[in-house]
Order: structure tokens, then sequence, then C-alpha cells
């Protein structure tokens, strides 16, 4: 499997890099950027952009892929509805415009999150509602995750300062929320393996809510054996 991952550097990007570094089936992962990641693992490489609104100096590099895992975003506390908008709406469909020009026949996986709803009264919620809704209409099979909270499993750091003090604290009751509200929490370590199987699927569902993402994350845990290592 050959994937183009955005957001590799983010909480949850940092967490699906690794659980895609750990399947074998994975050949090559290229990480878009805006700085080099420079990974030790050979299959990693790095396609930096100045700005996803320009891919330009990339874009024959954007093939061939099979699943584009889309994790880049805004932080939805504290960032400004444009500022949002711009992150989550306009470069997301500017990056997957260009996938779905080079990798017609690949899938692209896109972390919405819970509730998204073009309709909803919160800004987050309906903005990530509308970024669905354009994605839905590019000519490429594509996949919406809808994560509610989200345990750092591997030890991630948050790249927002404000935020890691937040996730000291909070991460051992996450998870316990993990195990006993699966309808509302996951882990990144969920959600990298969710993509990974949605990736492969021959038919997969065009929504994924957090509840089928740790059920799916928790069969494709049990295929690798219980030192995750297949």
């Amino acid at each position: 499997m050959r994937i183009l991952m955005t957001g590799a550097t983010g909480l949850l990007g940092q967490g699906v890099l690794h659980e895609a570094l750990a399947d074998a089936s994975v050949t090559r992962v290229a990480v878009l950027g805006r700085r080099a990641l420079a990974h030790p693992d050979p299959r990693v490489e790095d396609l930096v952009v100045e700005r996803f609104d320009d891919v330009s100096a990339v874009h024959a590099r954007l093939a061939p892929f099979d699943a584009c895992f889309y994790c880049a975003g805004a932080p939805p506390l504290g960032t400004p509805e444009a500022t949002y908008r711009h992150v989550t709406l306009d470069l997301t469909l500017h990056v997957a415009r260009a996938f779905a020009q080079q990798n017609p026949t690949a899938r692209l996986l896109y972390i919405s999150g819970a509730h998204a709803d073009p309709a909803s009264m919160l800004m987050p919620m309906r903005i990530k509602g509308e970024t669905e809704a354009a994605l839905r209409a590019l000519p490429i099979t594509t996949v919406m995750l809808r994560p509610g909270g989200i345990q750092p499993a591997h030890g991630e750091r948050s790249p927002h300062g404000w935020m890691r003090p937040f996730y000291r604290l909070a991460a051992p009751a996450m998870g316990v929320g993990v195990r006993l509200m699966p309808g509302v929490m996951t882990s990144t370590a969920h959600v990298g393996r969710a993509l990974l199987v949605l990736a492969a699927m021959p038919d997969p569902p065009p929504v994924v809510e957090n509840a089928r993402i740790n059920a799916l994350g928790e069969s494709a845990s049990g295929a690798r054996g219980p030192t995750g290592d297949g």
C-alpha cells in the first residue's frame, strides 16, 4: 500500500504514521507538509510545500498512491472562523483535487469530526460538514471518519503548546473513556488502524462514526497479534 498523508506532525497524524509504519503491507508513505519530517524509516519521504493552496512544486510526485490519509486541520478551540474555514475547507479541497487528478482510482480518507453537519449551529461541525460535502463531489472514492475525543496512544504530543498540559492530565482518563464510551472516545492507534483497514477494504462505507472506528481498530489490532507486529 502506498499512502500520501497530511498532518503527520499533529497529535493524530503522529499516531496514524506510527500505525502505518507498523503495517508490513505499507511500502511507501509520502508526507505532504510545510517542513521536512526527516523520518528515519526509509519508506517515508517528504513532500515539502510552502502552502497547501499551492502544491505545484510537488504535483508530479502526488502519484502513484493507493490512498490519501488527510489528517491536517486547525484546532476548533481558539481558531477564528475565517481561519478555520480556510484551513478546514479551502486547503483540504485544494489538496484533495490535486490528489484526485493524479490518482483517479485511489481513495481519499478524511479525518472529519463527530456530528459534522453543514446545517449545524456550531461552527466547527458546520464547516466540517461543508468540507465532507465538497469532498464527496470529487470524482474519487471518499471516506469520512468522524472521531470524537482522541487519546494519544503512543505518547504523541500536540504541536500546540497550550494543549499539551491538557493531554498530560487527561490522557489516563481518556484511555478509560475509550473502553467505557466507545461511541464517544477513540485513540490515535484505533484511528490509524481503521484508516489502514478502510484503505484496503473493497467497498468502504462513505462515513465511519466513532464506534466503528474503534471496532475497525480493534479488529486490526487482533489481526496483528498481541505485540501489534503481526
